[in-house]
């Protein structure tokens, strides 16, 4: 630990303890945590208070509602010191004010770059990573027993297997699916938004780009040339896969046990390489953030970054829901084959888009995946369309 935390921890306790006459446990903290983190927590809660004498409730809230709750509870002063949730919920609660500024200089080293960069907005940053998670190539090693290296061998395998009978079709993404297709449209070159030092600039869409088009007419090809049918969302694809009759899919960590039930042998690799080099899918991270609202902004930071940014801790937080560790240590001391496979594939990941102009991009990407996966409009004009639309949305021309 930190000497100036540990003085900082110390005047902290003495405040709680003695100038307000208070136990530390009337001055505890709240956290909220998911379904799957809260057991974790509360188990690392009563670490923290043995070490510290301080006390820390953790309450279970539904990932998907935790936002909402916090947007009207913090603000009302019923809601936690300390939330869990994904960086892109940044756009909506750093804007409005929700959040707290967290300093990570003390322990920035030991995280993920990418990962930490996730919760900087704005230049400020308002999380500590846990996971950062992303989806990877999954092939049937009895059908395709080496990783493609790239996209042009991934077709070249999908056309040798339809024509020799061994599968009815080699690789297949869904029909409307912006998120699994991205790595696709990067390692053709293909972008959302321009990244700088300073983040995403929504003044640079890049949906109609030359390397965004190359990627969706790759996809197109396989529509075009037979390799690949339509009518096919999440279970279809899985399906297909775990029964063999497609060799090779996209997915991430959250499918690995049904595919696993199904017994079909299967391998986690990297995503192929394309002419714009290599594939750089989404990560979606998910991490801790200290609410504004908060009277123990200070000891929230120290629960933080003293004790939950350990090693150990993050460790268990690990074992206890697998997701690609956004903790140096913990990433490289992996010894799942699968886990490993997830975090060399997001190796160049680039985060999720948390600026608010996000929203004007998936409705108009998702309809112009469909259209080219159903055959009804090239890959040029579906992408070149939806370009405008999106920026038509973002000047709110639209």
């Amino acid at each position: 630990m930190n000497l100036s935390r540990i003085y900082l921890l110390m005047a902290v306790l003495l405040l709680l303890l003695g100038v307000f006459a208070v136990s530390a446990q009337d001055e505890g903290l709240t956290v909220w945590g998911s379904e799957s983190s809260t057991p974790i927590l509360e188990e690392l809660a009563l670490q923290f208070e043995e070490e510290f004498g301080i006390s820390v409730t953790v309450h279970e809230v539904a990932f998907l509602d935790i936002r909402d709750q916090f947007k009207t509870a913090g603000p009302a002063g019923e809601g936690p010191d300390i939330l869990i949730g994904a960086h892109d919920w940044l756009g909506d609660l750093a804007v409005n004010g929700l959040l707290a500024e967290i300093n990570l200089a003390d322990v920035e080293e030991d995280f993920l770059p990418s990962a930490r960069a996730a919760f900087v907005y704005e230049g400020v940053q308002y999380g500590l990573p846990v996971a950062a998670e992303n989806v990877a190539f999954i092939r049937n090693t009895d059908l395709v027993p080496e990783n493609p290296a790239d996209w042009e061998e991934v077709r070249a395998i999908s056309e040798q297997l339809i024509a020799d009978g061994d599968a009815s079709y080699g690789w297949i993404i869904q029909d409307s699916d912006p998120y699994h297709s991205f790595s696709v449209l990067t390692a053709h070159g293909g972008y959302v938004f321009g990244l700088t030092d300073a983040g995403y600039d929504p003044g640079d869409v890049g949906m109609d780009s030359d390397g965004a088009i190359a990627g969706a007419s790759y996809i197109e090809s396989y529509v075009s040339d037979g390799l690949m049918p339509t009518g096919v969302d999440y279970d279809v694809m899985h399906t297909l896969f775990e029964t063999g009759e497609a060799a090779m899919i996209i997915t991430g960590p959250w499918a690995i046990p049904r595919i696993e039930e199904s017994g079909v042998n299967f391998t986690v690799d990297g995503l192929p390489a394309g002419p714009g080099g290599s594939a750089k899918p989404f990560l979606g991270v998910v991490g801790f953030m200290v609410s504004a609202f908060s009277e123990n902004k200070i000891l929230a930071e120290t629960f933080l970054l003293d004790f939950i940014a350990s090693e150990e801790a993050m460790a268990s937080l690990y074992s206890a829901d697998p997701r690609p560790p956004a903790h140096i240590a913990v990433r490289e001391s992996l010894d799942d084959e699968i886990m490993a496979g997830f975090v060399a594939a997001g190796a160049e990941g680039l985060a999720m888009p948390a600026i608010p102009e996000m929203a004007s991009v998936w409705a108009a990407w998702a309809n112009a995946i469909t259209l080219v996966r159903t055959g009804e409009l090239g890959a040029e004009e579906a992408f070149s369309t939806a370009g405008e639309q999106i920026r038509a949305l973002i000047a709110g021309d639209a």
